[in-house]
C-alpha cells in the first residue's frame, strides 16, 4: 500500500502534522519507534512545556484548546473581552525574569482580544494526548515500536524501512527529533555551532533543599533551577558539553556538578529520574531534499532555554501541513512546497541566535557580571519586555510575502463578526479564509468558490476593507 504521507515520530510535532494532512483528505501513516505513548519523561514534572501564544492560537483555530486546556489542568477560558488582557507571563531570558506587567500593549499592534490571548503551561503527555485523539478521529494510523534504518526515494516516492517491513509513501517527513535518522538516512547536511554547557534535568529527593534559591539563579560557575515541584532541579555546567550522555549520570555525579554550580553543599538522597543535554545549536540547511522533509527537532536543535523548541516545531507543521496537502491535490501553484524552507528557515536561525545569546551571557567569567548587570537593566524596560515578549510569543515572526501592508506575511489577528462568530471559529476545517468586511460582490464572485467567504462588518477591522488568511492563520493579501 502506498500512502500519501509517511510520518517518522510521533510526537506533538508529527502528530500535529498528521492532524494537519488528515484534515485535508490525505492518507498518513505515521511510525513511532517508542512502543508506548506515556512515559514519566512526558508527564509532570519533567515533560513540563511552555505554548506560545502562536502555538496556543493553532490549537484555538483547530477547534482544540478547550481538550489542551482540560488535558493540562489549565482555568477555563477566560471571558472574552473587547479589550487585550494584560500578559501573563514572559518568561525568562537567561535567567533573567521578567515582569508581564512591564508589557507595553500598546506596542502590540494589530492585536485584537481573542480566546487565545496568551501562553499556557501544559505537559507534553497532555499536548500529544490530545492530538493523538485528533489524528485518530481524522482517520491517521499510528504504528509504534518501529524504527526506521533506511529511506530510498526517487521521483514517484519514498519507501522506508524497518528492518523488514517496508513502507511506500508519495511523501515522507521527518518528525523523529534532534538525533533523527530519517535526516541521517535521507543526507540532509546539519551545521551549525558546537556546545559550551552539559545541561542536567534531574527529579531527586533533597535532604534539605533550603540552600537552593527558588527560580533560576545565576552563579559563578553557571546557573541552576529550582520550581515549585519539589525535587524537580535544572542545571547548567559549562564544561563545554563533554559529559552529556559521555557516562551514566549518578547520584554522586549529579551531586558534585550541583553543589559546584549552585555554590551550597546542597545533597541529593535519591535520584528518580535525570537526562543530560547541551546548548548545541544546529539547523539543516534545507528542510527538503526531494520527497523527503523535515519538521521539528529533526531539522533544528538548541539549548531548551526560553522553551522555543515545541512551539518552532508545531510553527513548522503548521506551515507545511497545508503545503504538502495542496501538493498532494495538485491544487497548490509552482514552487509552494519550497515556500516551506524559505519560510521556516530564517525564523530557526532566530531562534537559535535567541538561544546562542542567552548561553553567551550566562557564560561564567570576569566579565560575566557586568554583561549580566548591563542585560538585566535592558531588560527591566517597558520596551526590553516588550521586545521579549514579542521574541518568544511568535508575535514578531513576519514572512516575507511581498504585501506592502504591516499585516501581510503575520498571523492574523481573530476578527470578530457582528454576529460573534470570530476568524478562529471559520478556521477549524483547515482551509484558507477571506473576510469580507465591505461585502464587496466582486470579490465575492472571484473568491466564493476558493475559499472559505465570509462577509459582513467586524467588531473592529483595523481600517480594512478584506484580509485573506491562509490555512496557517497567516494572512497573504489585504485590501
Amino acid at each position: 500500500m502506498t500512502h500519501d504521507v509517511v510520518i517518522v515520530g510521533g510526537g506533538p510535532v508529527g502528530l500535529f502534522l498528521a492532524g494537519e494532512l488528515a484534515l485535508a483528505g490525505c492518507d498518513v501513516l505515521v511510525l513511532e519507534r517508542e512502543p508506548e505513548g506515556r512515559t514519566p519523561w512526558k508527564a509532570l514534572p519533567l515533560g513540563m512545556r511552555g505554548l506560545s501564544l502562536g502555538s496556543v492560537e493553532a490549537f484555538y483555530r483547530r477547534g482544540l484548546l478547550p481538550a489542551l486546556r482540560a488535558a493540562s489542568g489549565a482555568p477555563d477560558e477566560p471571558e472574552t473581552t473587547d479589550e487585550l488582557p494584560p500578559v501573563r507571563s514572559v518568561a525568562h531570558f537567561a535567567g533573567m525574569m521578567l515582569d508581564p506587567a512591564a508589557v507595553d500593549l500598546a506596542a502590540l499592534d494589530y492585536r485584537l482580544p481573542s480566546p487565545a490571548a496568551d501562553g499556557m503551561m501544559t505537559s507534553l503527555e497532555a499536548v500529544e494526548s490530545v492530538l493523538a485523539e485528533r489524528a485518530a478521529e481524522l482517520g491517521v494510523e499510528i504504528r509504534r515500536g518501529v524504527t526506521v534504518t533506511t529511506v530510498d526515494q526517487d521521483d514517484e516516492g519514498v519507501v522506508a524501512r524497518a528492518g523488514g517491513p517496508e513502507y511506500r509513501a508519495r511523501w515522507l517527513v521527518g518528525c523523529d527529533g534532534g538525533r533523527s535518522a530519517v535526516r541521517s538516512l535521507a543526507g540532509f547536511e546539519f551545521v551549525g555551532t558546537e556546545p559550551q554547557l552539559t545541561g542536567y534535568v534531574l527529579h531527586a529527593t533533597v535532604a534539605e533543599p533550603s540552600p537552593l534559591r527558588p527560580g533560576f539563579t545565576l552563579t559563578p560557575n553557571g546557573m541552576y533551577l529550582r520550581t515549585p515541584v519539589p525535587g524537580h532541579i535544572g542545571i547548567m555546567d559549562f564544561d563545554g558539553g563533554a559529559f552529556d550522555r559521555s557516562s551514566p549520570l549518578t547520584r554522586e555525579h549529579l551531586q558534585a556538578v550541583l553543589r559546584r554550580v549552585s555554590g551550597t553543599d546542597v545533597t541529593l538522597d535519591d535520584v528518580h529520574l535525570a537526562s543530560s543535554f547541551t546548548d548545541r545549536a544546529m539547523q539543516t540547511t534545507t528542510y527538503r531534499r526531494g520527497r523527503v522533509l523535515l519538521a521539528g527537532d529533526a531539522a533544528h536543535i538548541h539549548s531548551p532555554l526560553g522553551g522555543q523548541g515545541l512551539n518552532l516545531g508545531l510553527g513548522d507543521a503548521l506551515n507545511l501541513g497545508w503545503k504538502l496537502a495542496a501538493t498532494i491535490r495538485k491544487t497548490a501553484p509552482d514552487g509552494l512546497l519550497d515556500t516551506y524552507t524559505s519560510e521556516r528557515h530564517p525564523v530557526g536561525e532566530r531562534i537559535l541566535d535567541w538561544s546562542r545569546a542567552q548561553v553567551a551571557v550566562m557564560r561564567p567569567g570576569s566579565h560575566a557580571p557586568a554583561l549580566q548587570g548591563l542585560i538585566r537593566d535592558l531588560l527591566t524596560t517597558r520596551d526590553g519586555t516588550t521586545y521579549v515578549h514579542r521574541r518568544t510569543s511568535g508575535t514578531s515572526n513576519r514572512y516575507d510575502l511581498g504585501g506592502r501592508h504591516p499585516l501581510v506575511g503575520r498571523d492574523a489577528p481573530d476578527f470578530r463578526f457582528a454576529d460573534g462568530t470570530r476568524l478562529g471559529d471559520l478556521m477549524r476545517d483547515g482551509r484558507a479564509v477571506l473576510l469580507d468586511f465591505t461585502g464587496d460582490e466582486r470579490r465575492r464572485e472571484e473568491w466564493a468558490d476558493q475559499v472559505c467567504y465570509v462577509a459582513g462588518p467586524a467588531a473592529d477591522d483595523l481600517g480594512l476593507e478584506a484580509v485573506l488568511v491562509r490555512p496557517d492563520g497567516v494572512v497573504s493579501l489585504t485590501w
